[in-house]
């Protein structure tokens, strides 16, 4: 392990202020923001959208967006002072001192550029390979940062891979150089539990083996507690909070620091509402037998997505269907929501066999069942005012006259917390808590009996999160709604889920109440992934 102590420090930043200017308006974005990370160090710093704490990190490599201006202070990276330096010599910097971990990897990869080109263009660039070895060395860093397959994924382009294996092409980008300095703009946000870990794990042996310094951006809790030797909070610009992990989370000095913590599911078992009965004197209100769907790939070959899975969900509870992507939790939501259909196996709601339902009976079934997808901004149509698109299933199945439309999307604003006013409003205009909320608004409009959520905080801060959790829960017992709940955070499904399933390559390889599955786990993949939920040594 590098001494910390006889080192200057591989980032230091002091006084940096940083602002916006656009529509005739200045947003002051970072307000005197000074922290440091030594050689071998491991720094969070969190907080909610609007912080500060991106701009930050981008200020620091020169990656500002256009109206973005850094008014004052000092950035020395790796013991040099590169402020104020123009791009054309950050270049230099980027990528061989200082790797950048960007939060967004649709649209940070090149779309019409193979995925082995990409990673190999960091070291061809600052002149570490020739064409011949970095293509190697390409497949190399992919096997690495944990891609299956790395040889092949190498020839793919990016929208052949799924968000996961994107934002590990991503960090492998980012390694590539070995730089002194990797700063990580919510690196792993997207990733299931145990490709998380696997990725972290790989930041812990780059600051063990070579002292390399980690700044981690991120929202996570959870992962800051497990990962980080300092944490950084941030709030409207400023640091409110900095100190030894153990100290921030054990005993946090400010309130906005401890609200964090208590929103964050991560670090706490709290149950959000009490768990629905075992036994329950109606018949379910879907039952799966059996289902299976395959679909076709090149060269003649089927990937079956699905294969065998039988499950059933009680009226007014909440079924989790967890597992990492590829499991095939999502296609098996689509199978319920009829969006697809089985190649084999039987499907029913209230009743009724969805294989026979043809025509009109399809379209009175999507009036009782409503999805909630993971990104609100792009399944909201951003033309439309707010008050139109929570009307949209209303105006779609005749639903009431327009008065009567326009009274009950007030209703269901204040259903979900939103102000009146919000209805006049855009989505574009909103943040994404309030989004999400629009979108369960719409998805509730209908009064259905079955809500699909896939991965409907995945995207969220925690303090937002928690609200919409809240939310949920309390539109669960007000108006008696049954929940399919798709994610692969663990540490929410435990907060929300009545019954658990944990899907492994298309297969339901254990089923039970949540305090079982999380307690008592039989199959040794549940094991391997509540292992990797990360800050369970912190509750």
């Amino acid at each position: 392990m590098v001494s910390l102590d006889a080192s200057p420090p591989v980032l230091d930043v002091r006084d940096l202020r940083v602002s916006y200017r656009g529509r005739g308006r200045v947003v002051e974005a970072v307000r005197g923001v000074s922290l440091r990370v030594d050689p071998g160090e491991v720094v969070a710093l969190v907080g909610e959208s609007g912080s500060g704490k991106s701009t930050t990190a981008h200020a620091v490599l020169g990656l500002l967006p256009p109206g973005g201006t850094v008014d004052g202070g000092r950035v020395h990276i790796a013991g040099q002072d590169v402020t104020g330096w123009p791009d054309r010599r950050l270049r230099a910097v980027r990528g061989l001192r200082a790797g950048l971990v960007p939060q967004d990897p649709t649209v940070s990869l090149n779309p019409v550029r193979r995925v082995g080109h990409q990673v190999a263009e960091a070291l061809r660039a600052h002149g570490l390979a020739d064409r011949r070895t970095a293509a190697a060395r390409s497949v190399e860093l992919l096997d690495e940062v944990g891609l299956p397959d790395p040889a092949t994924r190498a020839r793919q382009y990016p929208h052949e891979l799924s968000g996961g294996m994107r934002q590990r092409v991503l960090i492998a980008i980012a390694l590539a150089c070995r730089p002194d300095l990797v700063i990580a703009d919510e690196p792993t946000s997207g990733l299931d539990v145990t490709v998380q870990k696997h990725v972290l794990d790989q930041f812990d042996r780059l600051t063990g083996e070579r002292g390399a310094a980690v700044l981690f951006v991120t929202h996570d809790l959870g992962v800051a507690a497990d990962r980080a030797r300092r944490i950084v909070v941030m709030r409207h610009g400023v640091i409110v909070e900095d100190g030894p992990a153990a100290q921030v989370l054990g005993t946090p000095r400010h309130d906005y620091t401890r609200r964090l913590i208590a929103a964050a599911p991560s670090l706490t078992s709290a149950r959000l509402r009490p768990r629905a009965a075992h036994a329950t004197p109606s018949p379910p209100l879907v039952v799966a037998r059996d289902l299976v769907k395959e679909f076709r790939l090149p060269a003649g070959r089927r990937l079956r997505a699905v294969d065998g899975v039988s499950f059933e969900i009680a009226r007014g509870t909440t079924f989790a269907l967890v597992g990492e992507s590829g499991s095939g939790k999502s296609t098996t939501a689509r199978l319920v929501a009829r969006l697809t259909t089985p190649g084999a196996g039987t499907l029913e709601f209230d009743g009724q066999d969805l294989g026979r339902l043809r025509g009109p009976a399809v379209r009175r079934l999507r009036a009782r069942l409503q999805l909630v997808y993971q990104n609100p901004y792009g399944s909201l149509d951003p033309r439309l005012a707010v008050e139109d698109v929570v009307a949209e299933p209303l105006t779609a199945f005749g639903a009431g006259s327009r008065a009567e439309r326009r009274a009950r999307v007030a209703e269901l604003l204040d259903l979900v917390a939103l102000p009146a006013g919000t209805a006049r409003r855009r989505p574009p205009e909103l943040s994404g808590g309030q989004r999400q909320r629009v979108a369960i608004a719409r998805a509730v409009a209908l009064r259905p009996d079955l809500l699909i959520l896939d991965e409907p905080v995945s995207a969220l801060d925690v303090s937002v999160q928690a609200q919409i959790l809240q939310l949920l829960a309390g539109l669960q017992s007000d108006l008696g709604l049954t929940y399919l709940f798709i994610s692969h955070d663990l540490a929410v499904v435990r907060q929300v889920s009545d019954i658990v399933g944990v899907m492994r390559h298309g297969r339901l390889v254990e089923t039970g109440t949540a305090d079982q599955v999380f307690t008592a786990p039989r199959h040794e993949y549940t094991a391997e992934l509540l292992d990797a939920i990360p800050g369970r040594t912190h509750r």
